[in-house]
């Protein structure tokens, strides 16, 4: 008996010894180098305030570079209304030197540099290209035929807004997104996609938003503007026929980054470089249009003769970079901050523009064209608000999402 006593006694020491001689585990904070701790702190740090100065950067590119480029093209249209030709194709060619460096190769057999494999087919953007360039020339003849541009901006500002596109989708939508209503029937007759009743109530209240402001016809400061009400008419149906281009160009954007994958770069490139051979056939228009403004009276005295001549140019310049810097920024907020807050903002910088317009260019305004902006802005927020944060919300798809291909295409 007292062996058999003597063994639990013996374990029972063997496991106090073992519990005693176990290695007690070290503080994780204890660790830690006291340097690296530092280290965290001091990134923690940066990023924060590296985040409060790019916010207000971001802000001043939406802000000024969006109402900058507005005041700038307002101001040529002012100079010649003829200018819409030559502005189209002075965007075109800017925006495709710009893209050009990330498209080109150097090979070593050749001196001469070559344009690198593409991910979509040609055909794909062929017919982006007419689409494209067709309903920007129609944007810009619009006010050769007195449509002022408070009427214009609510017409752009009832289109899609960017923050309830994909990424990829910001750059190309930007400036002419289709309108509410044009999206809607496209995306229910040839996507497959479903609205919500709140959906649709906001888009017919923005659509009614446009009707007003439209039939308003706010009375130009200068007598010689005054055309007849068919010449109205035939702007705003340019306006009309460029938002359902839009529409269809939107479209076919969607369905080609849903089978090929997120290539807006890409995009953006070829739709505006394969469009320079169509203005070969608006060549007087182009030569018209920059003679026009060689021949601008020197309105800045303030400024030595010799570079009075050269205001005009320096306004066109101005016109193509501030849109560079307003797409920027807009892509920038896009990834820093909620839709909404991305719509919030838009819509706060399309008012001021509208506003800026009456103020600084003297453009008519009235109280239907006020109730009809109202509408419009009003209606948008309402459609970002019931669309949800990623602006998917409401809206479905009976389409199941293709395959990326990521073959390259020759």
């Amino acid at each position: 008996m007292s062996a058999r006593k003597a063994t639990p006694k013996g374990k029972r020491k063997q496991s106090a010894q073992t519990t005693h001689s176990a290695p007690v585990p070290a503080d994780t904070n204890a660790s830690v180098p006291r340097s690296e701790n530092v280290e965290t702190k001091a990134a923690v740090a940066k990023a924060a305030v590296t985040s409060l100065v790019d916010f207000p950067l971001v802000l001043s590119l939406v802000f000024g570079g969006c109402c900058a480029n507005v005041w700038s093209y307002e101001s040529l249209l002012k100079m010649n209304a003829q200018l819409g030709t030559t502005l189209t194709f002075s965007q075109m060619v800017f925006i495709t030197l710009h893209s050009l460096p990330s498209f080109i190769t150097w090979s070593g057999r050749s001196s001469l540099p070559r344009l690198k494999p593409r991910q979509v087919p040609f055909a794909r953007w062929a017919a982006q290209v007419l689409v494209l360039t067709t309903g920007s020339l129609l944007n810009n003849w619009a006010y050769a035929y007195n449509v002022p541009l408070t009427v214009q901006i609510v017409f752009r500002s009832a289109g899609t807004f960017p923050a309830l596109l994909p990424l990829h989708l910001i750059n190309a939508q930007l400036s002419r997104g289709p309108g509410l209503a044009v999206s809607m029937l496209f995306g229910y007759a040839f996507m497959k996609k479903r609205y919500s009743v709140a959906q649709i109530a906001a888009v017919v209240f923005v659509s009614i938003g446009v009707v007003v402001a439209t039939l308003s016809r706010p009375s130009s400061p200068h007598a010689s503007d005054a055309a007849s009400p068919w010449r109205y008419s035939t702007g705003v149906l340019m306006l009309t026929v460029s938002l359902l281009l839009t529409g269809v160009l939107g479209m076919l954007q969607e369905l080609t980054y849903s089978k090929y994958g997120p290539c807006w770069k890409e995009g953006v490139f070829y739709t505006h470089f394969l469009s320079l051979p169509i203005f070969l056939f608006l060549t007087e228009d182009i030569k018209a249009g920059f003679h026009s403004l060689a021949k601008q009276p020197a309105s800045a005295a303030a400024l030595p003769a010799l570079f009075a001549p050269l205001v005009p140019y320096i306004v066109l310049a101005a016109n193509l970079v501030t849109q560079l810097i307003c797409v920027s920024g807009v892509n920038q907020l896009t990834s820093r901050v909620s839709s909404v807050s991305t719509n919030l903002v838009l819509t706060t910088r399309k008012a001021i523009s509208l506003c800026f317009s009456v103020w600084w260019f003297g453009n008519g305004w009235n109280t239907q064209l006020g109730a009809g902006a109202g509408m419009v802005f009003l209606g948008s927020l309402l459609y970002t608000l019931v669309s949800g944060p990623a602006g998917s919300g409401s809206v479905s798809s009976t389409r199941s999402p293709r395959r990326l291909r990521k073959k390259k295409v020759q």
